[in-house]
Order: structure tokens, then C-alpha cells, then sequence
């Protein structure tokens, strides 16, 4: 029997097969679950708008866990936004999710900006389009959003190796249904979602490990690359986001532990 959260996740998305396609995963996967994940609550939550609190009240229990301060439950958050967007395409409810972010004027916070905008102005259908076109294509997109390519220009090469091997010393098991090897960049963000909000169990300071090591070699050529795609028209906007937050993250890593 699901667990109340699942159901009204399942509900919000408007069925089994929805939540799947909307998370970027199979819908036997989805089918199979009794309660959502613990590596999933973040995108579950960005995908449905239901709280995380309510999807697992085991975790959360109708608030952060304490060890969890604002700044990492702000980073969970934003890379998750980048996660979802970047395993998937949006629909049209969370293109209207989008497009109500509100922020500052800061870089971070004029990217969120002209995301919103982006969002407002498109439609789900186009959008779906230019995700084909940047990422899947007839052969290939016109991006390959791997750690592995960007830095030998092969997919599954050493790379990923370093990277699997990383993530086993971490105790981080790969997710049932994901068909993207663990260098696709969403599913890297998807990572770090998880381990900022604690919803992912690992050593302390994985998290720098993981960016440090497989992410900060290649991931801002990515987000630039992006930002200047031919197909790109609402993901320039994420390209622009991606960027900032990846120059946000590595002053920050590089700071002294």
C-alpha cells in the first residue's frame, strides 16, 4: 500500500505515468515504489510542488532536519531546479512554477529573473522541442551533457569510473529506472540536491568531494556551452543560471573547509 505522500504526489502530477515522465524516469519504477525515495524527494517535490515534508514526514517531519541550515537547503533547492530541467523537459505546470520566481538583483537573482521570463513566454511544446534538439536529437543533440565526453570526448570513459567508484565509498547507490550514466549533469546536480538537504546518507564534506572532483572540471563548459546553443532558447536562460550558481559553488569550495 503507498504511503500518503506518494499518493498525493501521484495525485498532484495526475498519475503513475505522469510523476514518471515528469521526474524523467520508468513508469514500472514509479509503480513498484511504496513511498517516494529518499533520493528522490527533491525532484518529486520540484516536479509535483508537493512539500518534502509531506512526501516524507520521516525525514522532514514538517521541517529541515536540524543539521540542515538555510544555506544548504538553499543549495539543495537550487540544484534541483537545475536537475529537473536538465533531465527532462518542463510541462506547463512547472513552467508556471518558474515562471513566479521572484529574486534580487543579484547575479544568481537576475538569472532566476530572466528564467521566469523565459518561462512565461514559452509553451511546453516548445520547449519539449528544444530539449530534443540540445540533448537527444536524430543521432545525437546538439549538447552531450557528460562529465566523460567534456573531458576525454568519449562517453564512458575513466571519468565516470572515478566518479562510480566515488559514489560507492559514499554509500550512494544508483537509482532504479535512471537509464543516464551517473556524469549526465542533472543527474550530478540530482546528487548534490541530495546531499545538501541530508536526504542522500554520506560522509561529511562528499559533497565538496563529488563538485571538487566531478563537476568543477568540466560543468561551467557545459553551462556556457549551453548559454550559446543554436536550439537553445528557454535553456540560454538555464545555461546563464547554471553558470552562476557553478562560480557561486566553487568560491565557496574553495574557501578553507
Amino acid at each position: 500500500m503507498r504511503e500518503p505522500g506518494l499518493s498525493e504526489a501521484i495525485r498532484a502530477a495526475g498519475g503513475v505515468g505522469q510523476l514518471a515522465r515528469q521526474i524523467g524516469i520508468s513508469q514500472p519504477s514509479v509503480s513498484n515504489w511504496i513511498r517516494v525515495p529518499a533520493e528522490r524527494v527533491i525532484s518529486v517535490e520540484a516536479a509535483t510542488g508537493v512539500d518534502r515534508a509531506v512526501l516524507r514526514p520521516d525525514l522532514y517531519g514538517g521541517k529541515r532536519p536540524e543539521d540542515v541550515d538555510e544555506v544548504d537547503a538553499a543549495r539543495a533547492q537550487e540544484y534541483a531546479l537545475l536537475a529537473t530541467l536538465l533531465m527532462r523537459a518542463p510541462d506547463a505546470a512547472l513552467l508556471s512554477k518558474i515562471s513566479a520566481l521572484r529574486a534580487d538583483a543579484s547575479p544568481l537573482g537576475l538569472a532566476h529573473s530572466a528564467l521566469a521570463a523565459a518561462a512565461e513566454k514559452t509553451t511546453a511544446d516548445k520547449v519539449e522541442r528544444e530539449f530534443f534538439d540540445l540533448f537527444i536529437g536524430l543521432g545525437r543533440g546538439e549538447l552531450m551533457p557528460y562529465g566523460s565526453y567534456y573531458l576525454t570526448g568519449f562517453l564512458h570513459e575513466r571519468p565516470l569510473a572515478r566518479l562510480r567508484d566515488d559514489l560507492a565509498k559514499m554509500g550512494i547507490d544508483r537509482a532504479d529506472g535512471v537509464v543516464e550514466p551517473e556524469d549526465h549533469a542533472g543527474i550530478l546536480c540530482e546528487i548534490m540536491s541530495g546531499l545538501a538537504s541530508r536526504t542522500l546518507s554520506a560522509p561529511a564534506g562528499s559533497d565538496r568531494i563529488i563538485f571538487s572532483k566531478h563537476m568543477a572540471p568540466w560543468i561551467g563548459r557545459f553551462f556556457t556551452d549551453l548559454e550559446n546553443a543554436t536550439a537553445a532558447d528557454f535553456y540560454k536562460r538555464l545555461g546563464t543560471l547554471g553558470r552562476v550558481y557553478m562560480d557561486i559553488e566553487a568560491e565557496a569550495f574553495d574557501l578553507p573547509a
